[in-house]
């Protein structure tokens, strides 16, 4: 049981690092020393303008997410200073840069010693916030599918399965997935037993939204933070020649593989761009401005959480001198 523990302990460590450095060889073979160049060149050129707009709607988002914090927390009987959880999240992102999923335990620590709210409660709301965190993705994801169907169809065509044989497949898939969520439910197995857990954990912090005192407040505010997440990544359109006029359709197929790249790395360096860069080639955009706009998006949200992070960082204990 120690091996297995340790083992996954490693896993989590090496697998992201891997990752980082097989997309650090792909993108560098996956260019020229004069596409480099060119990347560099619209990185440097990016209008400023643009990129503040973009840190500027990304501090909305973290502020909107400290103001939903306290509606999660305040059924328990808890209501910290906003400016404190404001504080308490621009840190905790910024130690998820250097440990990944750290930030989540020092949100629980830093509250507990700032703001008197026991460890646990305080990580069970934030496990809730992972969890809507997690919905409203999916969501993004079927929009950005919705949006694009007729691209879909058309690669579906291409690739010459046909629209009956996508039909099949999709009705395969169905059955499929019924047939193995039954096999789940009679399970006994470790591994069934902790998947039926943690989706019961999944609809129970679903559910425990409809019963909170200030439940629209919290969607209203869920909303804004995920639409502030598109809209700071859709400005960033205007600082490249050759993605302005794309799509929001386009953009929020760009913005899924920003998010997956953000899930199976840590902090998301080099893999980020790769990630945006190839779901923009989907649209005809060419890899070298593709891989400018993934750079200058990871680098702008990037330094805005090291320089708000590092200030939160210091702030956080002279605020609260008396803790």
């Amino acid at each position: 049981m120690i091996l297995n523990n340790q083992l996954k302990k490693t896993l989590k460590t090496v697998l992201p690092i891997a990752l980082g450095i097989f997309l650090v060889w792909y993108l560098y073979n996956s260019t020229t020393s004069d596409q480099r160049s060119e990347i560099l060149g619209y990185i440097k050129e990016a209008d400023p303008l643009w990129i503040s707009i973009s840190i500027g709607i990304g501090i909305l988002s973290h502020i909107s997410r400290a103001i939903r914090w306290n509606h999660l927390l305040e059924p328990l009987g808890y209501k910290p200073k906003t400016s404190n959880n404001v504080l308490i999240i621009l840190t905790a992102y910024l130690t998820n840069l250097g440990i990944p999923r750290s930030g989540e335990f020092l949100r629980a620590t830093a509250l507990a010693t700032y703001e008197d709210v026991p460890f646990e409660k305080g990580f069970g709301t934030i496990v809730t916030e992972r969890v809507i965190d997690v919905i409203m993705l999916l969501l993004i994801i079927l929009a950005a599918l919705i949006l694009q169907t007729e691209l879909i169809i058309e690669f579906i065509k291409e690739s010459g399965i046909g629209l009956f044989g996508s039909m099949i497949v999709l009705i395969l898939g169905i059955l499929g997935l019924f047939i193995t969520i039954r096999l789940v439910k009679k399970s006994t197995l470790p591994f069934a037993v902790k998947l039926k857990g943690f989706l019961k954990n999944l609809l129970e912090g679903v559910l425990s939204i409809f019963s909170m005192k200030r439940k629209w407040s919290f969607i209203l505010h869920t909303l804004f933070i995920w639409g502030s997440y598109v809209a700071m990544f859709w400005v960033i359109k205007f600082t490249v020649l050759e993605t302005v006029d794309l799509s929001l359709g386009a953009l929020l197929v760009a913005f899924v593989g920003g998010a997956i790249a953000m899930t199976t790395t840590n902090g998301g360096f080099i893999a980020y761009p790769a990630f945006v860069s190839k779901s923009l080639e989907i649209f005809g955009v060419s890899i070298v401005s593709g891989n400018a706009f993934g750079w200058i998006m990871w680098i702008s949200q990037t330094l805005m959480v090291v320089v708000f992070g590092a200030i939160s960082f210091l702030l956080l204990p002279l605020l609260n001198r008396n803790r």
